[in-house]
Parts: C-alpha cells; sequence; structure tokens
C-alpha cells in the first residue's frame, strides 16, 4: 500500500473508532434518564481506563515493531493472544465481585467485565492490522463495528437500564472480532505465539503503561472519584461534555499517530519546532471554532442529541471548549519534546496530572461541576506552558550526545 493510502485509511480508521464511541455516548444518553446516563457514563468511564491501559500495554510496543517477517506477524499473533487472555481473567474477577454487590451500577460492570475480551480484542487486533501495514483491514473492522453497534442500540427504547446497554454495546463487537481474527489469523498462520516476553521485566508496555497512567488515567479516575463522594451527575456532566468534542479527540490522537514520521522529513529542527508550533495553533483555532459552534446549537437540537444531559452539557461548553484549546498546544508540545528527547514527556506527564487532578478538585469544591470543568481546564492550561518551557530551554541547549535517542524509544499508537 501507497504511504498516502496508508495514512488516509489510518485516519479514517482512528475517526471511525472515534465515532463510534462518540455514537454509543449519544445513543445511551437519548435512552437513558439523567441518573442511567451518569452510571453508564461512569462504567463506560472504567472501560476507557481499561482501553488505554491495554492499548499502551500491547499496542504501542507492538507498533515499533519494523518489518513484515515473521517476527513481526509472531508478534502482531501474540499480543491479540494475550489482550484477549489478560481480558478474559481481569473481566471474570470484575464481574464475580460485582455479582455480590447490590445497585445497578454494579449490574452494569458486570456486563463490562463479560463483554471486556470482545472490545479489547477487537481493539488489540487494530493495533496488529496497522502493525502489519494493512490499516485498510483494521478499517473494515471498525466500520463493521460501527454498523453492528448502531444497529443493537437502534432497537432499544427510552428507559433501557445500564446493563442492557453495556451488554448490548459490547456484543455488538462480536462480529467485527471474529471477522478480525480469521484474517490475522490467515496473515499470521505459522509464526509462534509467545507471550512471555509481554510478561518480562523489559517490556516496553511497562513505561508505557505508566505514562498513560500519570496522563490520562489519573484525571478520569478522579472525576469518578468526585462521582462517588460528592454528586453523582458530575461523571455524567462532564461526560456528556467531553462527548461534543469528539472530533477534537481524533485530530489530536491522529497528530501523535502521524505527526513524528511527517515532521521528521524536516532535516532542520528549528524548522520541525515552528511546524510543531504552528500545527499547535491550528488545533488550538480549531477548538475554538469547534466550541462555538456548539455554543450557537439550539436547545431543540442540543437536546436530539443529549437528551435530558444537554442543559448540564451546555452549561460547561466554555470551560471544556477553553479545555481542549489548551489541549491543542500541549498535544504538540509534548509531540516537540518527543522529537527533541522523549525522556522528558514522563516527568510532565506525572506532575501536571496530578496538578490537574488538585486543580479539578479544588474547582469542584468552589464553584461545583462548571468549578470543576474550569479547573481541569487550569491544569490543561499548565501543562501546555510547562511542555513548551521545556521545548525552549532545550532548543536553547542544542543538539548534544544526552539527547541522541533511538526512533525505537519514540511511542505511537495507529
Amino acid at each position: 500500500m501507497r504511504a498516502r493510502t496508508a495514512v488516509l485509511c489510518s485516519v479514517a480508521d482512528q475517526g471511525v473508532a472515534a465515532l463510534t464511541n462518540i455514537l454509543v455516548l449519544v445513543a445511551a444518553a437519548r435512552l437513558s434518564t439523567l441518573a442511567d446516563f451518569a452510571r453508564f457514563s461512569a462504567v463506560y468511564l472504567v472501560f476507557t481506563v481499561l482501553l488505554g491501559v491495554s492499548g499502551a500495554y500491547t499496542g504501542q510496543p507492538l507498533v515499533l515493531k519494523r518489518g513484515g517477517g515473521a517476527e513481526t506477524r509472531g508478534a502482531c499473533r501474540s499480543a491479540v493472544a494475550f489482550t484477549v487472555s489478560a481480558a478474559a481473567v481481569l473481566g471474570a474477577l470484575l464481574a464475580a465481585v460485582c455479582f455480590l454487590i447490590p445497585g445497578d451500577t454494579a449490574r452494569a460492570l458486570l456486563m463490562l467485565g463479560l463483554v471486556l475480551p470482545v472490545v479489547l480484542g477487537q481493539d488489540a487486533v487494530r493495533y496488529a492490522f496497522s502493525t502489519l501495514q494493512q490499516p485498510h483491514l483494521a478499517l473494515f473492522s471498525d466500520l463493521l463495528r460501527l454498523a453492528c453497534v448502531l444497529g443493537a442500540l437502534g432497537t432499544q427504547a427510552y428507559g433501557v437500564s445500564p446493563a442492557r446497554l453495556i451488554a448490548l454495546w459490547g456484543l455488538s463487537a462480536l462480529p467485527a472480532l471474529l471477522l478480525s481474527a480469521a484474517l490475522l489469523h490467515r496473515a499470521t498462520a505459522g509464526t509462534p505465539l509467545l507471550l512471555r516476553p509481554l510478561l518480562r521485566r523489559g517490556h516496553l508496555g511497562r513505561r508505557f503503561t505508566v505514562e498513560f497512567g500519570v496522563g490520562n488515567a489519573t484525571s478520569q479516575l478522579s472525576v469518578l472519584g468526585l462521582g462517588a463522594v460528592g454528586n453523582p451527575l458530575l461523571v455524567g456532566a462532564l461526560r456528556g461534555a467531553t462527548t461534543l468534542f469528539g472530533p477534537l479527540n481524533v485530530l489530536f490522537t491522529s497528530a501523535t499517530s502521524f505527526g513524528p514520521p511527517l515532521l521528521g522529513r524536516i532535516a532542520d529542527e528549528r524548522s520541525r519546532v515552528r511546524a510543531t508550533a504552528a500545527l499547535a495553533a491550528v488545533l488550538a483555532t480549531t477548538a475554538g471554532l469547534w466550541a462555538t459552534v456548539l455554543a450557537l446549537l439550539p436547545d431543540r437540537a442540543g437536546r436530539q442529541l443529549l437528551g435530558d444531559t444537554w442543559p448540564v452539557a451546555a452549561a460547561l461548553l466554555p470551560a471544556t471548549g477553553s479545555q481542549y484549546a489548551a489541549m491543542a498546544v500541549s498535544t504538540c508540545g509534548l509531540l516537540a519534546l518527543r522529537m527533541l528527547d522523549p525522556r522528558t514527556t514522563l516527568a510532565i506527564q506525572v506532575v501536571f496530572s496530578l496538578t490537574a487532578v488538585a486543580l479539578l478538585a479544588g474547582g469542584y469544591a468552589v464553584g461545583g461541576v462548571l468549578g470543576a470543568a474550569w479547573g481541569l481546564f487550569l491544569g490543561s492550561l499548565c501543562k501546555a506552558a510547562a511542555t513548551w518551557i521545556r521545548v525552549a530551554r532545550l532548543r536553547r541547549r542544542g543538539p548534544g550526545p544526552e539527547r541522541a535517542v533511538s526512533a525505537d524509544a519514540l511511542p505511537a499508537a495507529p
């Protein structure tokens, strides 16, 4: 496949995967009461964290493999088998614990445990197809999943329980998983199945999981924690607002995924940094324009998107739009740092993820849900400033042996 076609298929696949997540949340919001959507959002947030951990541990190290030889094909087969096996064990434990706990949220978590191998397995196959330089197969798999999930949720009536929604959503990925597994088996037949390297101490997935944990999961788990000890509607409100900015998540993920190889074609380091800064300006402007469009939506159109959740989510749009503009700047700052010295990103992720959690909790204590949203914006703004200050310092330091890092150390995701 030509490079341009492969990039287009990869971007389209990421877009379809993000669109699926957005439409699932939109459908759940329209089919659920405000309280049930808050429960569904909490469970879906747990899945989002597990999905990120799975991608960081197995997916990102996998896409660093080069070439299409037997070793790479075997690594793809092993990564998918490991993901399905680990998800089955973790899902069984989650279902067993939640079986003993009463309540609608526990029942929804139980269903999540049962479908976890299906949804994580289907995502792992996407990484495998990307590594095998067959992104069109990943795109086809995600299109099939999108059609199935829309068909399954489209048959439900208003007031459906969160547990039923989770079950339908998870099982709708089964056709895509089975078809993808068959195609992957055809491409990797005869290669060894090696699971032990994925458990050894030097596995790159451990480092990437730490970066994900401090950079993404911390803020999401803090939202869950505030929802548990404070107002449970906080989860649904913030989730509903961020759902509306789903297209920007596609742009951010695409920039992180395809930025290093594209910007790496620029020979001069200063020009690469300038190009990354220009990309940050473009993405931040896009975030501002998107927030403006959402703010101008009529109330009727908003309710058609998010149902009963719309009034609460609409009040958070200025804060969430500002947060996404700051996230655009910080995302590109981290991209520049990974090209200059990727060892500097972990410290920034740790410090400013904890800062964001503190600002989230402080904002909630001062101003409730709206204060929490503005706290998230301040956390993203601080992170953006820190990344570009670090970029400027590295640029002033100039090239040196301490910054000679192998390209294999750069994390990536399809």
